[in-house]
């Protein structure tokens, strides 16, 4: 696979495991500084029920860093090489 145009880093081990030392200290910080890692990596938490309390906490996760996700993928989406 030599033309991975983004990853998404699900949950503390993925990100702890592929950014090594740029990871923050918690995976809140990490998610949050999103940013910082584009435009290779988007980290993102464990899509799990049991993060409906995280969410809720972190309103900014909904608010700009799944906007920030859905116009990446889209972007690949549209290139011609990545249309389905």
């Amino acid at each position: 696979m030599t033309e991975i145009k983004l990853t998404l880093l699900i949950g503390q081990y993925a990100q702890n495991y592929y950014l090594k030392n740029a990871a923050k200290s918690t995976l809140t910080e990490t998610v949050k500084s999103y940013n910082d890692y584009l435009p290779d990596y988007i980290p993102l938490p464990h899509p799990s029920p049991r993060n409906n309390i995280w969410q809720k906490k972190n309103t900014w996760f909904k608010e700009s860093l799944i906007k920030v996700l859905q116009e990446r993928v889209g972007a690949l989406l549209n290139d011609d090489k990545y249309s389905l």
